[in-house]
């Protein structure tokens, strides 16, 4: 998952400033901060690309399963957990990362598919349809319990544990087991007569996340995508000073819209360059199938069921009087390998950026789309800035993989300790639940990084006013 601030862009050319920490093959990559003035790094906030934001509360319906590989047989907990939504509302979802942990109280954002380990995997969609054709979707146990051909019928347990070996069998490519009879008789059941199914819709999504323009512009469109059957707008939170509004396509002002509607940002043309976000928010429910996709280095989730929900999504606006004015957005992207920076520049200059060492130029009226090459499981840090300390901030760490049995990693037995991390042992690793290994640590920093690639070290030093080096 990442973050991103949103800032608007200044006449001249942009530079970024880049932090990346990661933990690979033993070796601990740090970052620090240079000495020496320099703009200061907005606060980056949880990015959401749509949806809901929820915290992990932990397994609520569980049975066991054995998981057999080179290590041995070990035993672990399968099962529905539970997930408490901001704003309000209840979520079930099953693991598919089977050999990483659970963190406690772990913060997780509905994602696309491509965001995740099911971006890459072609059983994804037989994932989906295990969920919309077993428990808690199906809740009728005896009714399930006969069509899997389960003599003695189904408790909620069984049905849980069964349901999620299933689903490891397609997301983790694992040989696992549900150790009840009637549980594994169910798994067996789901994975023969799982068919493919398309990816579900984002509950509530805003297309695109950033525009830009001039001032005394309608900023835009912004087109909202919800299963809801309307959104409420929230205008910036400095409307009333700055004069930003946000109104249909006729000028009309914006409190509510619906599913397609366009949206746009009325920008005065006094106004001075500057941005604004606004927020559309809904209740509904999420639909099942959705990933979740946490901000630490917690297991990956996959929606089983869904209360009524308050789900959000957040556009922002860029504008200057001239020069280059560039809308700045991102997203991880697992079948590429690292996170893709889409930069719009609607001034009348070029926009200029340096990153990883690479000078990229977006010409006036132009869109360009950069691919950061990311290793698993590494921390990224980076700001794009332009003169007059306007600038955008990016941080997450990209989880794209679960670990394969290819991979040396093996799942960890429920009574082993916790593994150790940089510093000791992390109190929030969950090992009652599904999982193996700890969090990699995110070291965060603004100046200085050095990132870890195939046993070397690449370090990338940058200030104000020197380009990035590789």
């Amino acid at each position: 998952m990442f973050s991103s601030f949103s800032a608007p862009s200044a006449r001249g050319r942009g530079a970024v400033r880049l932090a990346v920490a990661t933990l690979v093959s033993g070796l601990v990559a740090v970052t620090g901060v240079m000495a020496g003035a320099g703009t200061a790094v907005a606060d980056g906030t949880a990015q959401n690309q749509g949806g809901a934001t929820a915290t992990i509360g932990g397994l609520k319906t569980y049975g066991a399963a054995v998981i057999h590989d080179a290590a041995g047989d070990q035993e672990l907990s399968a099962g529905l957990f539970e997930m408490s939504v901001e704003g309000g509302g209840m979520l079930q979802t099953y693991c598919v990362d089977i050999r990483n942990p659970t963190q406690k109280d772990a913060k997780y954002h509905e994602t696309p598919w491509s965001g995740t380990s099911l971006g890459a995997n072609k059983d994804a969609g037989k994932i989906r349809w295990i969920l919309q054709n077993s428990y808690p979707q199906v809740n009728d146990l005896a009714a399930l319990a006969g069509k899997a051909g389960v003599k003695g019928g189904l408790t909620e347990q069984d049905a849980a544990a069964g349901t999620q070996v299933a689903i490891w069998r397609y997301s983790d490519d694992v040989d696992v087991d549900a150790v009840d009879p009637q549980a594994e008789k169910l798994a067996d059941y789901l994975e023969k007569n799982a068919r493919d199914v398309a990816e579900p819709k984002a509950s509530l999504t805003l297309d695109p996340p950033a525009v830009s323009g001039r001032s005394g512009e309608r900023l835009g469109p912004v087109t909202v995508h919800t299963n809801a059957d309307s959104v409420t707008v929230t205008p910036p939170a400095d409307s009333a000073t700055s004069g930003v509004t946000i109104v249909d396509g006729d000028g009309k002002a914006v409190t509510s819209a619906a599913d397609g509607s366009q949206v746009f940002f009325e920008v005065p043309e006094e106004a001075a360059a500057g941005s604004a976000e606004l927020t559309v928010q809904a209740s509904t429910t999420v639909p099942v199938g959705r990933a979740f996709a946490s901000e630490s280095r917690s297991q990956t989730q996959i929606l089983a069921g869904s209360s009524e929900s308050t789900v959000s999504a957040t556009a922002s606006a860029a504008w200057a009087e001239q020069g280059p004015i560039p809308a700045l957005s991102a997203v991880e992207n697992c079948a590429a390998g690292g996170v893709d920076l889409t930069a719009a520049n609607k001034g009348d200059e070029d926009f200029t950026f340096k990153l990883m060492g690479i000078e990229h130029t977006i010409a006036a009226g132009e869109s360009r789309t950069v691919t950061i090459p990311l290793q698993e499981d590494q921390a990224y840090d980076f700001t794009i800035e332009a003169p007059g300390g306007f600038q955008k901030r990016f941080t997450g760490v990209l989880d794209c993989r679960t670990k394969g049995s290819d991979t040396g990693d093996s799942t960890q037995l429920l009574t082993e300790p916790s593994p150790a991390t940089v510093g000791g042992t992390s109190p929030d690793t969950n090992l009652a639940e599904t999982g193996s290994s700890g969090a990699t640590p995110v070291i965060g920093g603004t100046a200085i990084a050095l990132v870890v690639i195939g046993g070397g070290v690449l370090v990338l030093v940058r200030n104000r006013n020197t380009p990035t080096k590789g």
